[in-house]
């Protein structure tokens, strides 16, 4: 009989939410590489961007050490989780093992990234049309969740897989958080203060999906989840700002 404790604990969807909000909540990220002329691991910092599908989305210049390897080996690694008072040990964090997928200038996913980006990076648009700057979508494999001592979680591609809202509405991204924002004009900063506890500020919404909304204030980047994943658009427009509100 084995009396080992367990070091890796079963899966739930406690652990696929704290991956997703130290995934979708991080400004930027530590991205591992491999050196195409030497082998070794090579590491970097990146301004991350999301996809809507879970994707992690990085825009890179195409002079940096990371795009020449990624463009050699799409093999990829994330790191995110900051931290904080203490121990750094003892604050959760995530390593992503991803492959890296190049974005042409020219597709409909490229204005997508471009748009998404630029709402969470508002000072990208400084560099962002470069011709050299390029995005790649860094599809989730597999990934270690460290949530502090004693509990650790593996993770598969599906954990971090953000399903679609077949709603016309939710299709334009951009049509719905201007409507969002229209009926209600404080609600990013209700959820940033009366939720997550964040300072004052002009907070709103930067993008929004199936399991949550991204809310950004200058340099600060808070991931807010739904507590049940939402099915169409008419019933966030109506619910979330009531579930809001009630909190006091």
């Amino acid at each position: 009989m084995n009396d080992k404790p367990q070091v890796i604990r079963d899966t739930d969807d406690d652990a696929r939410r704290q991956a997703r909000i130290l995934l979708r909540g991080a400004r930027f990220a530590a991205i591992g590489v491999i050196d195409p002329e030497t082998g070794f691991p090579f590491v970097s910092r990146v301004l991350l961007g999301m996809d809507s599908d879970g994707a992690a989305v990085i825009l890179v210049s195409g002079l940096s050490a990371h795009t020449t390897a990624l463009l050699a080996d799409p093999r990829a690694s994330l790191l995110t989780g900051e931290p904080g008072k203490g121990d750094p040990l003892a604050h959760p964090r995530l390593t992503l093992q991803c492959t890296a997928e190049t974005v042409e200038r020219d597709s409909d996913t490229h204005q997508r990234l471009r748009s998404r980006f630029l709402a969470r990076h508002a000072k990208s648009q400084l560099y962002i049309d470069f011709p050299d700057f390029r995005f790649f979508r860094l599809r989730p494999e597999r990934a270690s969740l460290n949530g502090g001592f004693g509990r650790a979680y593996h993770l598969s591609s599906a954990d971090f897989s953000i399903p679609q809202i077949n709603d016309d509405l939710f299709e334009c991204e951009a049509a719905l958080l201007r409507e969002l924002g229209g009926r209600h004009p404080e609600l990013a900063t209700r959820i940033a203060t009366k939720i997550h506890g964040a300072p004052e500020g002009d907070w709103r919404i930067a993008a929004i999906d199936s399991h949550g909304l991204d809310i950004v204030f200058k340099d600060l980047l808070i991931r807010h989840e739904f507590v049940t994943p939402i099915t169409n658009a008419q019933y966030l427009l109506l619910e979330l700002p009531k579930s809001v509100y009630a909190v006091h």
